[in-house]
């Protein structure tokens, strides 16, 4: 049994899974809590998103450079956590697989 579920999601249908829920291992170390591209660039970010697969930190969409979602378009990397204080569960938080489209919730 993995370590995340799917959360309920009154905005989609009921019983939508995530095909890569079982594959999520322990979280990647985050190192600095910034998007490194837009701090190259001087940009400010709203939110970080950690790919659950490689550790890379990257904006969240409501963010200027949405680079969490270009990471997983050019990797294919499927789940990212979301880490900082917009996050219901502080070091806890959620995540989002991109490619099943769901919300998932620790265990």
């Amino acid at each position: 049994m993995g370590r995340w579920r799917v959360a309920p999601d009154g905005g989609r249908p009921e019983g939508r899974d995530c095909a890569h829920v079982d594959e999520i291992g322990p979280a990647p170390e985050a190192g600095d809590p910034l998007c490194r591209e837009c701090a190259r660039r001087g940009w400010a970010w709203v939110g970080l998103r950690l790919c659950l697969t490689c550790g890379h930190l990257g904006c969240c969409d409501s963010s200027r450079g949405a680079h969490a979602t270009a990471h997983h378009e050019s990797t294919g990397h499927p789940v990212a956590r979301c880490l900082g204080t917009g996050c219901a569960r502080p070091g806890r938080g959620w995540a989002w697989c991109h490619a099943d489209e769901v919300y998932l919730w620790p265990r």
